[in-house]
């Protein structure tokens, strides 16, 4: 018998159907192993031995490997078969080092994409577990360990911030300096002339053929002063223009659209990729139906690409096969991957639909959609251009049609398709125009907008910091430890946020800044690319780095607590607000030597009858603030749920409902809503 070890246990049905009886496929649920936190700060970490990390096996996890080790000492060969990226060559190290395996009984397999080619053709061609990769994973978790570490504890102590990170701090002071400058910005108002000639309107441009600018009310009085109602036609042109196709998805590009086309945020849309990937349960096969969602590459293979050009020619006709746009080269791009795409052009979103929840379906409907567009022909835009002539001064109106819808014919529903139609100057019997009004409209200037995640993600990929597979994630820290919120969809920095950001720039501007985070982002990519050292990069790095933290202990202002207005009740001493690892919380001022801590009074939030006991169901919280549900007579009764039960039975069994997306579940057997 042959072993495989995934990283997700939704893949194992799939890979072992595809492979066959004489395999088995089992799952490490993810990492098995990480740094332990002992020794100097906790590092898990010797710094004074080139870094040598102390790894220990994950609480948790022991049964796990034990079955691991039973099940690879009884198998003939070991596939390590986690996802293709550096983090999953890392797992498959560690499953290695773990399992006791050596070159002569293990081989390390890569697939982009969950089909049956693919995977078994995978199988035909493995090799060894690349170790430029995995150092240069290690050399990461190292680096922002110990930035973690040193800086959290630096931040908690004298700030009242929760966390600081390599990159989540720089994404901070991203949201921070844009703040910034809308607080200092000063509005202008400006004033622009229109002339209405009620099928169209024209904008003044030009004043002898000089742009002008209309800053005061009396100059836009001025000029309305010397303008006539008629307007002589001084030239109308028309051109037919390209409106270029797509690229297929990267990982920030289908995060920055999923987040303005269909609502969701980056998390959520990482969380139902990953489920597209991993497989889907369709009526005769469990399939991928999506390529690898953590890539920064919008290459596609040669088979995809003939594959989808005799699709477009078949359902659209010749004249809407387009042509394969290679990806401009990146210094912040690894290609290691192709772009986010379905696995097979002929599996339709309407030929799966009964098999996905409305989320899924909408995903894979937009990651379909634009990599079928990408491969289509540019659509062509008539556009014209009017001037009209007014006593010197030039008036422009421009309209545009679509003549060839080309690629829109399937991607126009994510982008603008609105046509401006001019009338048709050329028969006109006249040159001369009069308008219905001419007015003066006043704006005020505006400053650059807030953050969206959409806005911050294509930020940050611009300027190299972070990797598409760390945005999520930073994105969740910052709201989940207080640094900003949410209004509107756009973030907005919270006092602990900026008093955070502004102690970091006192003391440690030559780390924590863009420019410095890039460069740590290409180090580590020529790490994997066998370039440089691990070891010598985490030396410079570490001489850098602890020098400030030293300074910053000593010399970094302490806020001091918020009164809440309250006296101790055992002692007398004020009351204060003070943030724990689960949240805000009121304590006395007088720690360590009196401990009280204030025990909010939590209103009982009460969902339903409880349907195992004579109980009731209400809401609870965990330590860690997670919400769940669970019967008012525990220990007596143990029911409880993590999805919101429901008064509705479960059509199939007569069982408890729940529901959680707006889709029910049963609890008591395998109904799911579809």
């Amino acid at each position: 018998m042959k072993l495989v070890i995934v990283e997700s246990p939704s893949k194992t049905k799939a890979i072992e159907k595809y492979l066959g009886s004489n395999y088995k496929v089992v799952s490490s649920k993810g990492h098995i192993r990480d740094l332990a936190t002992s020794g100097k700060f906790g590092f898990g970490v010797d710094i004074d031995n080139d870094f040598k990390p102390n790894y220990i096996n994950i609480k948790g996890k022991g049964k796990v490997i034990t079955d691991l080790k039973k099940q690879a000492k009884n198998s003939e060969m070991v596939y390590l078969a986690t996802d293709p990226d550096r983090e999953g060559e890392a797992i498959s190290w560690h499953l290695y080092d773990t399992l006791l395996l050596n070159d002569n009984n293990y081989e390390r397999v890569v697939f982009n994409e969950i089909t049956k080619d693919v995977v078994t053709n995978a199988f035909k061609n493995p090799r060894k577990i690349d170790m430029d990769l995995v150092r240069s994973q290690e050399t990461r978790r190292i680096m922002d360990r110990i930035i973690g570490f040193r800086l959290s504890k630096l931040m908690q102590s004298k700030t009242g911030g929760k966390s600081a990170g390599r990159v989540q701090s720089v994404a901070l002071k991203l949201i921070v300096d844009r703040e910034r400058e809308i607080e200092k910005f000063v509005e202008e108002e400006y004033f622009t002339i229109e002339a209405d000639f009620n099928d169209f309107v024209a904008t003044l441009e030009k004043y002898h053929d000089k742009k002008i600018e209309i800053k005061t009310e009396v100059e836009k009085d001025e000029i309305l002063s010397k303008l006539s109602n008629s307007f002589k036609i001084e030239s109308c042109e028309t051109k037919e223009k390209q409106r270029s196709s797509v690229l297929p998805f990267k990982t920030s590009t289908l995060q920055q659209v999923a987040v303005s086309k269909l609502n969701f945020n980056s998390s959520k849309t990482m969380r139902i990729a990953q489920k597209l990937y991993e497989g889907i349960d369709l009526e005769d096969e469990t399939v991928g139906l999506i390529t690898y969602m953590r890539t920064d590459s919008t290459r596609l293979s040669s088979t995809f690409i003939d594959e989808t050009f005799k699709y477009i020619n078949g359902k659209y006709g010749p004249e809407y096969v387009g042509a394969y746009k290679k990806q401009k080269k990146d210094d912040n791009v690894q290609d290691a991957h192709e772009a986010i795409r379905p696995t097979s052009i002929k599996r339709t979103p309407e030929s799966v639909k009964k098999y996905l929840t409305n989320d899924e379906f909408k995903l894979y409907s937009l990651i379909y959609k634009r990599a079928l567009s990408s491969l289509m022909k540019n659509a062509k835009v008539l556009s014209t251009v009017i001037a009209l002539e007014n006593n010197g001064y030039l008036f422009k109106a421009t309209g545009s049609i679509i003549k060839f819808d080309g690629y829109l014919k399937v991607y126009g529903d994510y982008e603008s398709k609105d046509e401006v139609k001019l009338p048709d100057f050329a028969n006109y019997k006249t040159n001369i125009l009069v308008a219905d009004k001419i007015e003066g409209i006043k704006h005020l200037t505006k400053p650059l907008p807030r953050y969206t995640e959409a806005s911050l993600i294509k930020e940050m990929e611009k300027l190299g910091i972070g990797r598409p597979s760390t945005y999520a994630k930073i994105i969740d820290t910052l709201r989940e430890r207080n640094y900003c919120k949410i209004d509107h969809k756009k973030f907005i920095p919270t006092e602990i946020g900026i008093v955070t950001t502004d102690k970091l720039q006192e003391f440690f501007s030559s780390i924590i800044n863009v420019k410095y985070t890039a460069k740590m982002e290409k180090e580590l990519d020529e790490i994997a690319e066998a370039k440089y050292v691990s070891k010598e990069v985490l030396a410079e790095f570490w001489k850098e780095f602890e020098p400030l933290v030293d300074i910053a202990f000593k010399n970094m202002e302490k806020k001091e607590p918020e009164k809440t207005g309250e006296i101790c009740p055992e002692c007398g001493s004020d009351l204060v607000k003070r943030n724990g690892k689960y949240g805000e919380f009121v304590a006395c001022s007088n720690y360590p030597e009196c401990k009280y801590i204030k025990k909010e009074k939590k209103e009982i939030k009460e969902i339903m009858d409880c349907p195992k006991c004579d109980g009731k169901i209400i809401e609870k919280i965990t330590k860690r603030k997670k919400v769940f549900y669970g019967c008012t007579n525990y220990p007596k009764c143990k029911f409880a749920t993590w999805d919101l039960p429901i008064k509705e039975k479960c059509p199939k069994c007569n069982g408890i409902l729940t529901i959680k997306n707006n889709k029910k579940k049963c609890l008591d057997c395998d109904y799911e809503e579809k």
